[in-house]
């Protein structure tokens, strides 16, 4: 292993930990986004759903910007504009304003999420052994970070913008040196032929049905986490009937036990392999909704909630590496066009079990997560495209394919 890839994972995880401290400052103080700028109950989901449709559009053009240049520049400049959108959001005057920061942040974002999954990607390539998953545990632990900053300035009554500056000048330009070092793969061939023999970078109808085992999984996964992060407050105060204080508990435990999933997850697909990892996630998140479904009172179901993150926290990351196996001479485009899987989603999980929670009960609503989450059982030799068991956690002892340091570009 060398000095070029070291630095290039260090700085490639600083990204994703960023992300996640960025994302999670923006998610967690809608409702003081919403005081500021009088965003009316009717109004808001048309600004919420426009940040993931936004970033959808971003990875799509993603997918055709780096056919013309490198994704380590991509993420060098989408990642600032991220944290700068984020700052536009605390600090705007007017709903005009407001719309502007949340459409060029939803932009960015799908830049930024598909640009660090494939350098992800081809990192894990060039290093011969899993280590997908601890990128997104870094994400986490950003999440995590993000999530108590916005309780501190909640707490302390902080304007947005007070919240907000001293992260973003901070991260900032941590960002932008870290960037210096980002790895891009070595060039493939452009008519690589995938593991199933069909070309990988051949007709698009033809990649698509490849892919879309996996896209589906990717959407399955996010619906299960959007459920996690919009209703476990209120399904444990107004079902289970626990105080507003221990409702604000699971999707806390919820991001613990993500972080801590994916800080071993790649030891077992090491061992395991990635498709018996993907199965067992599956069986582990769809049992974490059976038990919230069924739960008594409030501590059964936080022992369902934390079971759903240990299952569910492997899945995404797997997913992307999935795509770059079967695809290793398009694995830039396939991870943009998948990613776009992640903001669909997000998009239909939290309006389905509400409107499922409201029309029948939040007890069978949990149902369907659970379900779609079995579903992936049924897509996991998706997973085992071609050899996953990296051998002994050793990387190979081979560095042509490390590509260039993206400082040089």
């Amino acid at each position: 292993m060398t000095d070029v890839l070291r630095r290039g994972r260090a700085s490639l995880a600083f990204s994703f930990f960023a992300q996640g401290v960025a994302f999670a400052l923006l998610v967690t103080r809608i409702p003081a986004i919403q005081d500021r700028y009088g965003v009316s109950d009717a109004l808001l989901p048309a600004f919420l759903a426009a940040v993931p449709v936004l970033a959808g559009v971003g990875s799509v053009t993603t997918e055709r910007l780096v056919k013309r240049m490198p994704p380590s520049r991509l993420l060098r400049w989408s990642q600032p504009v991220v944290l700068l959108a984020l700052l536009g959001v605390g600090a705007g005057r007017g709903m005009a304003e407001l719309g502007v920061a949340l459409a060029v942040f939803g932009l960015a974002v799908g830049a930024l999420d598909a640009s660090m999954n494939m350098l992800g990607v081809s990192l894990q390539r060039t290093y011969g052994r899993s280590i997908m998953l601890s990128f997104h545990a870094v994400y986490s632990l950003g999440g995590i970070l993000g999530a108590s900053l916005a309780w501190a300035g909640a707490h302390w009554h902080l304007a947005l913008w007070v919240s907000y500056l001293p992260v973003v000048a901070v991260l900032l330009p941590l960002a932008l040196v870290g960037s210096r070092w980002y790895v891009d793969g070595g060039v493939e061939a452009a008519g690589a032929v995938a593991e199933d023999g069909k070309g990988s970078g051949g007709d698009a109808g033809l990649v698509f049905k490849v892919l879309l085992p996996l896209c589906l999984v990717m959407s399955f996964a996010y619906i299960g986490d959007s459920t996690v992060s919009n209703w476990s407050a209120k399904y444990l105060q107004d079902v289970l009937g626990s105080s507003e204080q221990l409702a604000t508990v699971p999707y806390n435990v919820y991001m613990v036990t993500t972080l801590l999933g994916r800080a071993i997850g790649d030891f077992g697909v090491r061992r395991f392999g990635a498709a018996a990892v993907v199965r067992l996630g599956a069986l582990v998140a769809a049992a974490g909704f059976a038990v919230v479904a069924v739960a008594p009172g409030a501590w059964v179901g936080m022992l369902g909630f934390t079971l759903v993150g240990l299952g569910l926290c492997v899945l995404v990351p797997q997913t992307f590496a999935a795509a770059g196996r079967l695809f290793p001479g398009a694995s830039d485009a396939a991870i943009a066009r998948l990613n776009i899987f992640n903001y669909v989603g997000f998009l239909v999980g939290s309006p389905l079990v509400g409107a499922l929670g409201d029309a029948w009960s939040y007890r069978g609503a949990m149902a369907v997560p659970m379900v779609l989450v079995l579903v992936t059982l049924a897509y996991a030799r998706s997973f085992a495209a071609q050899p996953d068991r990296y051998g002994g956690g050793h990387e190979r002892p081979r560095t042509a394919d490390v590509g260039r340091g993206s400082n040089g570009l």
